[in-house]
């Protein structure tokens, strides 16, 4: 029984990962572009412009962004031998231990 719970509890940090990585930024990434979209005034002929769509479209490329930017880190750092670390908010490159 106890095999069982630790299987499933690996594989609910899986099922998670997945979802924010695998669906997350892709989601995030296309209500960015629809967000750009209504903020040029572009989805009724002859719209006006949004600036609300706009700073959304912004904050979501840039959350995509940070995103492959801490992923791209994360690669890097295994590969020279170093891990990503989260102990303080700013994720830090330390030393395999």
């Amino acid at each position: 029984m106890h095999n069982l719970q630790l299987a499933l509890d690996g594989a609910w940090k899986v099922l998670l990962a997945s979802l924010i990585l695998g669906a997350g930024l892709p989601a995030l990434f296309a209500l960015g572009v629809r967000s750009m979209a209504y903020g040029t005034g572009g989805e009724v002929s002859g719209g006006s412009p949004h600036r609300t769509g706009t700073i959304v479209g912004y904050v979501c490329f840039g959350i995509v962004l940070l995103g492959v930017l801490l992923g791209l880190t994360y690669i890097v750092a295994t590969g020279l031998g170093k891990t990503l670390s989260f102990e303080n908010v700013i994720p830090t490159l330390v030393d395999k231990s």
